[in-house]
């Protein structure tokens, strides 16, 4: 493709394909090292539900979450493992091509949303499984699983404001990178996972309402689940997450330049 083909330098039409050209790259070469290749992107989530699966309903009595339990557990687990993926990889998303970073003229806010980017791509590639076990699980469904594609795209926007913090500051302070590795396994047991924010007493579902995190999957689950449905978590977790990206657009411009100097 011509360069005149994807836009002059500088437009939103060249800097989207950048963003895809970087993002396919990393697809590429994650599978292409991989003998597996998709099924990484599912054995994940998969392995964990089954564990999760396996300890609440064969060991011990399941109180939280409902049935079929492990279709509640991949309607947060396979979003989750997005998430996670994507805020562990911002840590180094300027340290991984430092050179390419300082020497390029792409926009450096793409070479923190091609993970955003790329690890989305697996998500969707995972929804297939979701519908099997949906299937044969017996799931029922309702309309409100349009809320699916709206979850989708509120975890982008939190991802996205996240990724323009987290990335420059983990430049700037290499602590950083061990530091959100131990808050992401703390959040994964402050979000709704192996259990809904229903099943939280008292104050405490009030406050896990201001975890984006919340929210969203609250969304995933509700199309198969509506009991799930909390207005106060999906509104404020939405709310939280345009915030973040709010900060992100305002804190990125002004980082740029000191993580260059540190690259």
């Amino acid at each position: 493709m011509t360069p005149a083909a994807v836009g002059a330098p500088g437009s939103v039409r060249r800097s989207l394909h950048s963003l895809w050209l970087l993002s396919s790259r990393d697809l590429r070469v994650r599978y292409s090292t991989s003998a597996l290749g998709y099924l990484w992107s599912v054995l994940d989530p998969l392995v964990m539900s089954g564990i999760y699966w396996f300890v609440f309903t064969q060991v011990f009595h399941r109180s939280v979450g409902e049935d079929p339990y492990i279709v509640f557990l991949i309607t947060a687990l396979l979003p989750w493992v997005w998430f996670n993926s994507a805020v562990t990889d911002f840590t180094k998303a300027f340290k991984k091509d430092a050179r390419l970073v300082r020497s390029t003229s792409i926009p450096r806010w793409i070479w923190v949303n091609r993970i955003v980017v790329s690890k989305g791509v697996e998500f969707l590639f995972s929804i297939p499984v979701l519908v099997l076990f949906a299937v044969f699980g017996g799931a029922q469904v309702s309309w409100a699983l349009l809320a699916f594609p709206l979850a989708v795209l509120l975890q982008t926007i939190l991802l996205v404001g996240l990724g323009l913090v987290v990335a420059p500051l983990c430049v700037m302070f290499g602590d950083l990178e061990r530091t959100t590795r131990l808050v992401l396994r703390a959040l994964f047991y402050a979000s709704p996972i192996i259990y809904g924010v229903g099943n939280l007493p008292g104050v405490f579902a009030d406050i896990a309402a201001f975890n984006p995190l919340a929210g969203i999957f609250t969304l995933y689950r509700v199309g198969f689940f509506p009991d799930q449905w909390d207005t106060l978590t999906v509104v404020v977790g939405a709310a939280v997450s345009l915030g973040i990206l709010g900060l992100g657009l305002l804190v990125f411009p002004r980082l740029e330049r000191p993580v260059l100097k540190e690259l």
